[in-house]
């Protein structure tokens, strides 16, 4: 256990891990603190590329955590900065929310909304206002040859009293489904998230811990970054499930408030 007191970055995500639906989860205030007092960095990391930064920062701010943009990381971020290292200013046909959008004018791509055009990427967000018409132009294009991006897995998107609502991994399955292609994924468990963080943040890997409640994307992460994965059962995984898992944490705690008397 000595060994977590070796990192000094703590990637975090937010609900199953901080917080339930609009309330904190027991003890994860008094975690981030001794974080803070240990002079140890977080970044919320974060898979749904819904929402933009400032959304999590008001929300954080409205749990009482004192959050800043810059302490906040998604899956819709660093597929921006991928891309832009691959052709910047790429012509895009976008499956998201506005303030994905947003997100990928203001890093300078040019979205298009049509069928029939000459586009670099298909993008495919976590796409609350998604629409068959959406959904058809992009088999179109992907189904022509057009390259194809996600920026996460994730099939649902918990909400409070163990709901869900359907996230992007069921929208790449519909996709899939039609034309028999599946994306380059960005976000969690792959390993590009981790680049960009690197990249972004300039700070090494090797000090890094990722901490979340998903086997699937936060603990395979661990695996595929080469990163400590530190597991929580507050949020989707149940003890069960992680018997049943061929995914293994270096570490698995009941949640955060485990966590305080070891860093």
């Amino acid at each position: 256990m000595n060994k977590l007191k070796e990192k000094n970055i703590f990637l975090l995500d937010m609900d199953g891990t901080i917080y339930l639906g609009d309330e904190l989860i027991e003890g994860s205030l008094e975690f981030l603190e001794k974080l803070k007092k240990e002079n140890k960095k977080y970044i919320f990391l974060t898979n749904n590329s819904s929402k933009n930064k400032d959304i999590y920062v008001k929300k954080l701010n409205n749990l009482g955590i004192a959050a800043s943009s810059e302490e906040v990381f998604t899956s819709g971020e660093a597929t921006t900065m991928y891309l832009n290292n691959i052709k910047p200013k790429a012509k895009i046909f976008l499956l998201g929310t506005k303030a994905l959008e947003d997100e990928f004018k203001a890093s300078g791509f040019q979205i298009i909304k049509s069928r029939a055009q000459n586009i670099d990427y298909v993008v495919l967000g976590f796409d609350t206002t998604l629409t068959y018409e959406k959904l058809w132009i992009a088999c179109e294009y992907i189904s022509q040859g057009v390259e194809y991006i996600a920026t996460h897995p994730d099939f649902n998107c918990p909400l409070p009293e163990g709901k869900f609502m359907p996230d992007a991994g069921a929208m790449i399955a519909f996709i899939e489904a039609s034309t028999g292609v599946r994306p380059k994924v960005i976000g969690k468990p792959n390993a590009e998230i981790i680049e960009s963080i690197c990249l972004k943040y300039g700070i090494p890997k090797d000090e890094m811990a990722m901490v979340g409640d998903r086997l699937y994307t936060d603990i395979k992460l661990g695996e595929n970054a080469n990163i400590t994965s530190i597991l929580v059962y507050s949020g989707e995984t149940s003890k069960k499930d992680y018997q049943e898992s061929e995914t293994v944490a270096d570490y698995d705690f009941d949640s955060v408030k485990d966590l305080i008397d070891l860093i």
